[in-house]
């Protein structure tokens, strides 16, 4: 409902014109990949040079429709779903950056600042010499005092019709819908799933399958890989993702149907119909978002590549993918897809003990290994194994050994939604309701209801008292954030107890700060570090006091702590070097600043206290290049100015903040408004 600083972009003509965007791309012998980052920093498609395939959909035209957050979205490539689903700013320009790794790869950096949250997020795509596949690296970060929830998923988008296949790993038995309100088996559906019947028994792995648009998400994936083969041109795509944090794996699409090929023919001209085979982290479903602490930064890696000629596959992994399956007349076909060249591959199968066929060969992902074998004695998949292995090195490169999976006939039960507050029976289940109404921004639900209907029951509740008083911190509503957190603290501490959560206490930390109550929000603060959960957070704030106050080095030793529980915490290392420039260690803030601005070229803070450095150094024109290249990235976009200016403000450093703003070519009243600050 409030989309707020950013605006709605639904004037959409239906009128072509020609257009040039921006694009970087990225290529090696193997592959090649375009980002665009006045589209949302998307991957707008990857090619397999091999064979001329698109393994990630390339739409022939930008061609928006009203479907996004904000209206304007487009289909095609990988779009970044980062905070929330499928992200405002998908369709805006985001900062951008690349450079070359001392490895021969080469990355493009895409990210940005949310504004409505303030969370950074940046990815890094990666395309390495010799490798057909690319890698993503995705962090996270919360750079503000408060939690938040969030959700991450890359929309991968690939071309389909009706020999297209979406491949789960085979242990994945259940598929749900969006929160998981619907189940079915996979990939054989008997059941009604999210109106659409299949009680006649359906294979919904295939795309030609589900004529009406649908969801279906991998219920308990256990292991790291997900794609779809397209059989008619016998090529497809593979993802590759640590399963215990890319914990999501969906298929979506429009439908086979007439009304589905309607919608799509809307998205482009000629580039025909697509799915989405999505991959989600740190979550498995739509809307089911996580929470990031105050500070935390999450990191993770992801991979695509293309594969093909072998009908598939039963498993994947970095070194590439392999395919099983029993045919006609005692027979298996065996097919091995490899992600580099291997000059020598031992590829066997075994049956049981029994070794029934062996071979070294060239494999490469310009030619993939097929052989159809017939096994001397009938045989059952599951006595089956086969494997390929580097001769040179030993390294056994990927593996397979088919298992048998029990059909289960029960199918879990689904999330309904909670019954109104009075119905409640519990202080606790109406708590956990209210929080869980906030964690997935459910726009049906008020969670002050639910935390309303608890405190009337016990006033003193400490939970609900935490969870009100931080709706009320996030709004400002100082003085009713301090009531709620000091009846928590009050039952908290009853009898002098040291608490174990020490949360309610940081949180009223920072409204004590915020009111201007200094000393105050220095004793609480101080209490809430006892905390190893809010140590990190906690020092901080309080070293920003410090820094306010002019006493650098309290303040430095209060970054320090801070970062000996979280070593990631960018802003407490930013202020330790605007606090080691301000002290006159010039070397020891250039140093700690260099490898921030190497790992994460996004972060503009860390580029202005290295130009800032470099300045104070004498080093004018080295200071002069940094500057031109931070102002270059920042691109004269009015938040990322506001959000670095604000930065320097919240560390107590007035100057540094207005020359930032001073630097603004642009015009926004609420620069004015903090100029005047």
């Amino acid at each position: 409902k409030v989309i707020y600083p950013y605006a709605m972009n639904d004037m959409i003509s239906d009128v072509k014109t020609d257009k040039a965007w921006k694009t970087i791309t990225l290529e090696n012998e193997y592959i090649r990949l375009a980002v665009t980052p006045e589209i949302g920093g998307k991957i707008y498609y990857a090619a397999d040079k091999t064979n001329n395939y698109n393994f990630i959909y390339k739409n022939d035209v930008v061609r928006p429709s009203n479907i996004g957050m904000l209206g304007a979205w487009v289909s095609g490539g990988i779009e970044w779903c980062v905070l929330h689903h499928h992200r405002a700013s998908t369709f805006l320009p985001v900062d951008w950056s690349a450079s070359e790794n001392s490895d021969g790869s080469k990355t493009v950096w895409v990210g940005e600042t949310e504004p409505r949250h303030r969370m950074r997020w940046t990815i890094g795509i990666t395309v390495f010499p010799g490798r057909s596949y690319y890698q993503a690296e995705v962090k996270i970060t919360n750079p503000t005092p408060y939690t938040h929830s969030f959700l991450y998923w890359a929309n991968v988008a690939a071309h389909t019709n009706r020999d297209y296949q979406v491949i789960f790993p085979p242990s994945v038995q259940i598929a749900t819908f969006h929160a998981k309100n619907s189940f079915t088996h996979w990939p054989f559906s008997t059941e009604i799933y999210s109106g659409q019947d299949f009680t006649r028994g359906v294979d919904i792995s295939w795309w030609k399958n589900a004529e009406n648009s649908n969801s279906f998400f991998a219920h308990d994936l256990k292991e790291d890989f997900m794609g779809g083969y397209d059989h008619g041109r016998q090529a497809g795509t593979v993802h590759i993702g640590d399963h215990n944090i890319v914990k999501g794996a969906k298929l979506w699409e429009w439908g086979s149907g007439p009304r589905g090929q309607a919608t799509e023919a809307r998205l482009t001209d000629k580039s025909g119909p697509y799915v989405e085979i999505m991959v989600g982290a740190f979550s498995d479903n739509q809307p089911d978002y996580s929470w990031i602490r105050p500070y935390e930064v999450k990191v993770f890696k992801q991979y695509w590549y293309p594969v093909k000629d072998i009908q598939g596959f039963k498993n994947a992994n970095l070194n590439g993918a392999v395919n099983l399956e029993a045919r006609e007349k005692n027979q298996v076909f065996l097919g091995y897809y490899s992600t580099r060249k291997v000059a020598k591959a031992n590829i066997v199968l075994k049956q049981g003990d029994k070794t029934i066929f062996e071979t070294t060969t060239e494999i490469s992902p310009e030619k993939a290994f097929t052989r159809t074998i017939k096994p001397g004695v009938p045989f059952i998949m599951e006595d089956l194994y086969t494997q390929m292995s580097d001769q040179e090195t030993g390294e056994v490169l990927v593996s397979y050994k088919p298992v048998a999976i029990k059909r289960e006939d029960k199918l879990p039960e689904i999330v309904k939604r909670p019954d109104e507050p009075k119905d409640i029976p519990t202080i606790e289940e109406l708590y956990l309701a209210g929080s869980r109404i906030q964690q997935f921004y459910n726009p049906t639900l008020d969670p002050m209801d639910y935390y309303t209907e608890a405190l009337k029951r016990d006033p003193g509740d400490i939970r609900t008292n935490t969870a009100v008083g931080n709706y009320y911190l996030k709004n400002g509503d100082y003085t009713r954030a301090r009531a709620c957190f000091s009846r928590a603290i009050k039952r908290l501490t009853k009898d002098y107890t040291r608490p174990s959560d020490c949360e309610p206490l940081y949180l009223q930390g920072l409204t004590l700060k915020a009111m201007g109550l200094y000393d105050e929000a220095v004793d609480t603060l101080y209490r809430a570090t006892w905390d190893h959960a809010w140590h990190s957070a906690a020092y901080l704030e309080l070293a920003r006091i410090s820094s306010m106050r002019g006493d650098f080095l309290k303040a430095l030793n209060e970054t320090d702590e801070s970062l000996s529980t979280n070593s990631r915490n960018n802003p407490a290392i930013e202020l330790k070097a605007a606090l080691l420039r301000k002290t006159g260690d010039l070397k020891a803030s250039s140093e700690l600043l260099e490898t921030i601005v190497k790992q994460d070229p996004l972060d503009f803070r860390a580029a202005n206290e290295y130009y800032l450095v470099l300045k104070a150094s004498g080093d004018r024109q080295k200071a002069d290049a940094v500057l031109a290249d931070l102002a270059g990235k920042m691109r004269d976009f009015d938040q990322n100015y506001l959000e670095l200016a604000i930065s320097y403000l919240n560390d107590g450093f007035l100057q540094e903040a207005e020359d930032v703003l001073k630097r603004f070519r642009g015009s926004n009243p609420m620069v004015n408004y903090y100029l005047g600050y």
